[in-house]
């Protein structure tokens, strides 16, 4: 049994023949005076469409004396800045398929990555990720992305931007919280999808400017946040790391904000939260917004959009721009999507289904990679969910972090949603551990806010408001959670004792 989720009434446009480069050529060409990125980190550094167009063609034809073609893998390892992004075009604007990678990958990761890619060519913006690459594969071509922007009068370029919508652009790895990381193949037409659906849904106009402090090794920031701005016709100011202040300093002439719950949470206890109204839009994305800290948001007058998306779909759930934005909710589903709730159980959780333009045309590398996580033409995205009646869908948490205690099913984020409304928990995680009485075993792991965490008042709080087979019989005190680099919570490092 499926359960269909209710798609919101909406327009979806029509970019079938389109890619992104055609479009982003189009509007660099209609307002070339225009600022498109500006550096957050500098004032001055300012890239128009008519020096975007002109330093990306210099990116690429760098990149083809290396002996770089159409279709060959390009490692992209990189801070966001302005050089770098100018690599990054520049190699999608020679026809390579981009590979980003974390600035932070070990020797192993990037050697999982570049076995797996099979990259012609690397671009790297410091001279340690240089190095580390080069006792990886130290036959690989690099090239700093630094050198690509001072060059005034760029030599001639190769052919460019004669991608067609089905070729391969972008190989995005998992961030591998539950196991190797695999790498989803998107195309210059998924991506295109992708950004329009956005676009569309929150109304991105090329008068909108984006605070994007995002990394951009993931298609949060890449994606959705600068291909986003440059295929609205819109501008970005782009900042290599977050910091509040910074951020802050960004809102007045910015309308935008896209960031991840750690991101607001730190903003919220700089207790200038409240200066983020000013922005039209604020949207949280990559893990789960806790209810609490949605709530002390909008008591700061910011109503944040919560999304939903995976590397291997882009976003494809959104709360409303116009109407209800429901906390601990990501909404319904965007333009040109739809989803489904597959074999709901008897509170009508099961896991969530999603079709659409915009997935991945599959993994990277055999076949057999990529099969099983296709049903019957749905991308099946390994999240339980419900729905309401109205079309508003909640994550309920991964399959396989479903605890089975005695015969019962306990979803972590229900039991952590009620653990974390205590005010001496600053953030909680629940796990399933093998017992031998019951299959698996409660247990919480409490950061304290402030201090120790009450764990008597837990408790209680636990008998109060959850079933006895849903409480914690073990209650762990821990300094933090271990997380990825875009805040997701990796919950194996628990189960070691982390």
């Amino acid at each position: 049994m499926r359960l269909r989720v209710p798609s919101r009434p909406g327009d979806r446009e029509d970019a079938s023949g389109e890619t992104l480069l055609r479009v982003w050529c189009d509007h660099w060409e209609a307002r070339p005076d225009r600022p498109v990125l500006i550096s957050g980190g500098d004032a001055s550094p300012t890239l128009s469409g008519e020096l975007l167009q002109r330093r990306t063609a210099q990116a690429a034809a760098a990149l083809a004396r290396l002996g770089v073609t159409g279709g060959d893998r390009v490692l992209w390892c990189c801070s966001a800045s302005l050089e770098s992004i100018v690599g990054l075009v520049g190699a999608l604007r020679l026809g390579a398929v981009v590979v980003p990678v974390n600035l932070s990958s070990s020797g192993s990761e990037l050697d999982h990555v570049i076995g797996d890619a099979g990259p012609s060519a690397a671009l790297v913006d410091r001279d340690a990720q240089a190095r580390l690459i080069s006792t990886t594969r130290d036959s690989l071509p690099l090239l700093l992305t630094p050198d690509l922007i001072g060059d005034a009068n760029p030599p001639s370029a190769p052919d460019l931007d004669w991608a067609l919508p089905g070729d391969d652009a972008l190989i995005v790895y998992t961030s591998g919280t539950t196991g190797r990381p695999k790498g989803a193949v998107h195309t210059h037409g998924s991506l295109l999808a992708g950004v329009q659906s956005i676009r569309l849904a929150w109304d991105w106009q090329p008068s909108d400017r984006l605070i994007l402090a995002l990394p951009l090794f993931h298609v949060h920031g890449l994606c959705a946040g600068l291909f986003g701005s440059l295929t609205a016709g819109a501008s970005a100011v782009v900042f290599g790391r977050f910091s509040e202040d910074q951020v802050l300093a960004a809102v007045p002439g910015s309308t935008m904000f896209f960031g991840v719950p750690t991101m607001y949470h730190r903003l919220v206890e700089t207790g200038r939260a409240g200066e983020l109204a000013a922005l039209r839009l604020c949207v949280s994305g990559s893990a789960p917004l806790a209810v609490d800290l949605w709530r002390r948001l909008q008591g700061s007058g910011v109503d944040v959009l919560e999304r939903y998306g995976m590397t291997e779909t882009l976003l494809t759930l959104s709360n409303p721009l116009v109407g209800e934005r429901r906390p601990g909710s990501v909404g319904s589903p965007l333009p040109g999507v739809e989803a489904a709730i597959d074999q709901p159980d008897g509170d009508g959780v099961g896991q969530l289904l999603v079709r659409g333009p915009s997935l991945c045309r599959g993994y990277w590398g055999p076949p057999d990679a990529t099969g099983s996580m296709w049903v019957d033409g749905w991308f099946a995205t390994g999240d339980l969910a419900s729905v309401e009646a109205d079309g508003y869908v909640t994550i309920r948490g991964r399959r396989t972090e479903l605890i089975i205690t005695g015969g019962h099913n306990v979803y972590p984020a229900e039991v952590e949603a009620i653990l974390a409304s205590h005010p001496s928990v600053a953030e909680v995680a629940v796990v399933g551990v093998p017992s031998v009485e019951w299959g698996e075993s409660v247990v919480a792991y409490v950061v304290g806010s402030g201090g120790d965490p009450d764990i008597g008042a837990l408790r209680a709080l636990a008998e109060e408001n959850l079933a006895p087979f849903k409480r914690p019989r073990e209650f762990t005190v821990v300094e933090a959670l271990p997380r990825n680099a875009m805040g997701k919570l990796v919950r194996r490092d628990l189960h070691l004792g982390a």
